[in-house]
């Protein structure tokens, strides 16, 4: 618990009803959507202004007590993980929506703003804003700028990043600064796209001015069924050597067809592997290259290629993809929701071993992932219940990370590091690599209170010297020997 001095001094900063310390209501926020590790926090500020942020950590900084920004919780690395008796700061109560540019194409957020919500304030005008991950619906800009989120349609129009150009930001010692400019290619050094993707260990993101983008003249969604997810990959592959940039190229097999049919009902067929390709632009360019992607699915033995006739049918399309992570829970009572990146060309060689190493320890794995930028998403199936099930399926995801790493790729491509993956991260980078990563926390944050203890596979004070890199035993022994 926090020293009632402590308690006091936030109280000040937020007002009674802005202020949580309840053990009941602290509850709420000891994990986000990684529910395998819980912290019960010291106290949580549900700010309403920038001054209240800056506020609040300036307590945190005086007594040096590790704090943690929030949105909506639906990370799934462990991101928004509260230190034991620290801070957490809710941004949920931030969500205004301050500004509208559509002559420069931008719009100006709070952190707690709803991702879907940006897309459905400049859809009368004709635009949209670009990055859409699953959660969209719910998730807020902050937490993506935090994650660098992705989602579907990340594979033409890129990550936040890509979309963020500006943003306000509290500093861990309470200074308020400003990253980047509303101008697209702004001079200087890039410390927006340094502070995006950084997990919360930077700072505090208090407003964000987004890129916002014209809405194609005509957009067209092909559903196709395979044998396979690996002749899936094939395709997906096939379609990027011929030159051709789809808006989305996506892959469920078929655990990730069956939960989704049972949650939405969204008519896929059932098949091997099911690829999504949406193409968008001109719509003698679209029509063109969709004859292309036909004739390369049918190269590749697909057994039904389906076009959507109409723009209801095309949304049906994308609930059940964006369905399919909260769906598993219709055919698994456990799952581990995974976020590994390998080469496109790697697809059917890294999807068949996955599926060896699951049958070799008895467990399943359902396959749904943005297959055009390599990014899988893995959700290992298992029963708590059952017991050693767990520490089964915790090894299982962390080989499959490795997998991802030893075919030339990354443990993550938009879910973050955050508490999950910390380990795992000691095996993508060396020691060296590390230590030039903590010169820039140290830069923001050289006290180590925002967000600690996270990404990074031990703890890193400013100051330590580098060290002999000695491996970390899950590097050399498979998690359930940790346990």
């Amino acid at each position: 618990m926090l020293p009632q001095g402590h308690i006091e001094e936030l109280r000040a900063a937020v007002g009674t009803d802005g202020l949580i310390t309840g053990e009941s209501q602290l509850q709420t926020y000891e994990c986000d959507g990684l529910t395998n590790f819980r912290v019960m926090p010291g106290a949580v500020v549900l700010p309403r202004t920038a001054a209240e942020v800056q506020a609040v950590v300036r307590v945190c900084a005086r007594h040096k007590i590790p704090f943690v920004s929030r949105g909506a919780g639906t990370g799934l690395s462990g991101g928004a993980l509260p230190s034991a008796g620290g801070v957490v700061i809710s941004l949920a109560r931030m969500n205004r929506i301050l500004e509208v540019n559509i002559a420069d194409k931008y719009v100006v957020v709070e952190p707690g703003v709803i991702n879907a919500h940006v897309t459905q304030r400049v859809a009368p005008q004709g635009y949209f804003y670009a990055p859409d991950p699953s959660s969209q619906s719910v998730c807020t800009i902050g937490g993506n700028v935090a994650e660098n989120s992705g989602g579907a349609h990340c594979l033409k129009y890129g990550f936040t990043v890509t979309h963020t150009l500006a943003l306000e930001v509290v500093l861990p010692n309470g200074e308020i600064v400003q990253l980047g400019s509303p101008t697209l290619d702004a001079p200087g050094y890039d410390l927006a796209g340094v502070f995006v993707g950084s997990e919360g260990t930077l700072g505090v993101t208090t407003k964000v001015t987004l890129r916002i983008v014209k809405r194609p003249e005509v957009v067209q969604t092909l559903l196709a069924a395979f044998d396979s997810p690996q002749a899936a990959g094939q395709t997906v592959s096939d379609i990027i050597a011929a030159r051709m940039l789809p808006s989305a190229l996506e892959i469920m097999d078929t655990l990730a067809i069956e939960a989704a049919e049972a949650a939405v009902h969204a008519n896929y067929p059932m098949c091997g592997g099911l690829l999504l390709v949406e193409l968008d632009g001109p719509g003698s360019e679209v029509d063109a290259l969709m004859r292309q992607v036909l004739e390369i699915c049918r190269n590749n033995g697909a057994q039904e290629t389906r076009l959507a006739q109409s723009e209801a049918e095309r949304m049906l399309v994308w609930k059940g993809r964006k369905a399919a992570f909260a769906a598993m829970g219709r055919i698994s009572p456990n799952y581990i929701v995974q976020d590994g990146v390998i080469p496109r060309t790697a697809l059917p060689r890294v999807l068949s071993e996955i599926d060896r190493m699951a049958t070799a320890v008895g467990l399943r794995v359902a396959n749904v992932f943005h297959a055009g930028d390599g990014n899988l998403h893995p959700l290992v199936l298992y029963d708590r219940s059952i017991d050693g099930q767990e520490e089964k399926a915790l090894d299982l995801s962390y080989r499959i990370l490795h997998l991802c790493v030893d075919n030339g790729g990354s443990i993550t491509g938009e879910h973050g590091v955050g508490k999950e993956k910390q380990e795992a991260l000691g095996y993508m980078f060396s020691e060296p690599d590390l230590d030039t990563m903590q010169l820039i926390r140290c830069a923001f944050d050289p006290a180590n209170i925002s967000n600690p203890d996270k990404v990074f596979p031990r703890t890193r004070l400013c100051g330590d010297k580098p060290g002999p890199y000695t491996p970390h035993p899950l590097e050399t022994a498979g998690i359930a020997e940790i346990f």
